[in-house]
């Protein structure tokens, strides 16, 4: 069995599945989409509404089971996305050290 999709495959179904904006409601048409990332496993979307210009991010998994997708409402672009996606996360210590010099002691 093949397991390679290929881009028609990726664009013309798994967008499809994306069919109204979740904030406006407006239909996703037409659709401003952008394949961050193509893995056998699966594919992270970055989509923009043309009404609201509001954008999601879309995890799409490809399995046995069928297709399968998580989406976040973002406001980042699909450029934001690919810097930051392989950075290691904030430890605990990192987000003490903003709140303290946000909030020093006598600052209201």
């Amino acid at each position: 069995m093949n397991t390679k999709r290929s881009t028609p495959y990726l664009s013309g179904e798994i967008l499809r599945l994306i069919s109204y904006c979740p904030l406006c409601e407006a239909p996703t048409k037409p659709l401003r989409a952008r394949i961050l990332e193509d893995k056998a496993g699966g594919n992270l979307i970055h989509l923009q509404c043309a009404n609201c210009h509001s954008s999601m991010l879309a995890l799409v998994v490809n399995s046995p089971f069928g297709i399968t997708s998580i989406g976040l409402i973002t406001d980042l672009t699909s450029d934001d996305v690919l810097r930051f996606k392989d950075k290691a996360g904030l430890t605990a210590d990192e987000v003490l050290e903003v709140h303290q010099l946000l909030y020093k002691e006598g600052d209201k």
